[in-house]
């Protein structure tokens, strides 16, 4: 039951992504990101890392894809034609997939996990007091980073889809 629960939350989360990139609505990608996240959540849970599915879960797909929905509702941003792809992106991309599947199927076929015995150890960060030591000592300069970096994206998307009207060469 597991293996399939894992399978379904596997095949759901790649779904979700492919959609948050192949959609042309940018309302439509933000709800896919959303699922996406909700299917990470679940592997998480399998992992039985529950307090890592719900922070991800409040803060990712609560806070930061509302965040993107309402700035995509504000901006009002329209998705445009499609250009057609070029020779050498189909072929780069393919060659991508390929080189992605021989990995994924290399790795499949010799990597072998070894049988633990013995005691039943907990996860590393399985109690919120690791968490909390790990967050605010080893990881603390990353996760500001990587806040102060949304900061950026989102303001970088605000200034360049702003309209400016009105605004003449020569004036």
């Amino acid at each position: 039951m597991s293996g399939l629960l894992f399978n379904f939350l596997a095949v759901f989360t790649v779904g979700c992504a492919a959609g948050v990139v192949l959609n042309r609505n940018s309302v439509a990608s933000a709800l896919c990101l959303l699922l996406s996240l909700v299917g990470v959540a679940g592997l998480f849970v399998q992992l039985d890392a529950f307090l890592l599915a719900v922070l991800l879960v409040f803060v990712y797909a609560g806070a930061v894809v509302a965040l993107f929905l309402f700035i995509v509702m504000l901006l009002d941003a329209q998705g445009g034609e499609r250009k057609k792809f070029k020779g050498a992106t189909i072929v780069a991309s393919s060659l991508a997939g390929l080189l992605l599947l021989l990995g994924v199927c290399s790795l499949q076929a010799h990597a072998q996990l070894p049988a633990t015995v013995g005691v039943a150890a907990l996860p590393v960060g399985a109690t919120l007091r690791s968490y909390a030591e790990l967050l605010f000592t080893t990881y603390l300069l990353p996760v500001e980073v990587v806040g102060f970096l949304l900061l950026t994206a989102m303001l970088g998307v605000i200034v360049l889809s702003k309209k400016f009207e009105g605004l003449e060469d020569g004036k």
